[in-house]
């Protein structure tokens, strides 16, 4: 049998995906050249939960500063840790973002990642249960066109980032002045609805490319782990 096959099978045994490695089929080498091509040195993370996508944007090679903005006391908590560890990243105020100035309830998941101002469906909790809704709580939501400045630098080249589980039109909706801004984008899209409400992924790429974005690479982020269909892609888009 093959050498490098039998590895691979030892090592999936072992719950670890060997992979050889190619710049061009590899999602953290794409994502580091387009952060590096187009001279991103601020990044806006919503929906940043622990700190996930600050860590793997970090382990790209990216060094520029990160704004994460996250609206439950738990992950916030961890996030404030990693952000005393990062000087370059800051931690806003514990906040929601979305298209109004106020307060907001947040159905809360038992793994927290899955939280979402969208009530879950049935067809997410199939897949996944412990995206079920375990309690609710009220957070502060503010719009990005409103507390946004504040971070901004005059010569900085800005990227957004938004993973709120089907809550991303009204971020953007909120966001109408920043996105006149922004050199590039990153948005959790659902090829299949998972959320109540929620708009299909067709839909959101004509939207942000109406703003004048040009989508540049799809990565899939969640998959039935039972009949390994897609459900969620992270969608990156830059203006060129």
């Amino acid at each position: 049998m093959d050498i490098q096959l039998t590895l691979k099978k030892i090592a999936k045994s072992l719950g670890i995906d060997l992979r050889a490695y190619h710049p061009s089929r590899s999602d953290s080498a794409r994502l580091g050249r387009l952060m590096s091509h187009y001279g991103i040195d601020l990044v806006f993370d919503v929906g940043a939960n622990s700190g996930q996508f600050a860590r793997y944007l970090r382990y790209v090679g990216y060094q520029g500063m990160i704004v994460c903005f996250e609206p439950l006391p738990e992950p916030y908590a961890q996030l404030k840790k990693l952000a005393e560890m990062d000087p370059g990243i800051t931690c806003a105020p514990r906040m929601a973002i979305g298209d109004i100035d106020g307060e907001i309830t947040i159905n809360v998941a038992a793994n927290l990642e899955s939280s979402s101002i969208l009530k879950v469906m049935g067809s997410h909790l199939d897949g996944e249960p412990q995206a079920r809704s375990v309690g609710c709580e009220t957070v502060p939501i503010q719009r990005l066109d409103t507390i946004a400045s504040s971070y901004l630098r005059e010569s900085s080249r800005q990227f957004l980032k938004i993973d709120v589980q089907g809550y991303e039109p009204q971020v953007l909706a909120g966001a109408v002045e920043l996105l006149t801004k922004l050199t590039g984008l990153q948005l959790e899209l659902s090829l299949s609805p998972l959320y109540e409400g929620e708009r299909g992924f067709r839909e959101m790429i004509d939207l942000v490319e109406r703003d004048g974005f040009t989508l540049h690479d799809l990565n899939p982020c969640y998959s039935d782990p039972t009949t390994g269909r897609t459900f969620q892609v992270d969608a990156l888009f830059f203006r060129c």
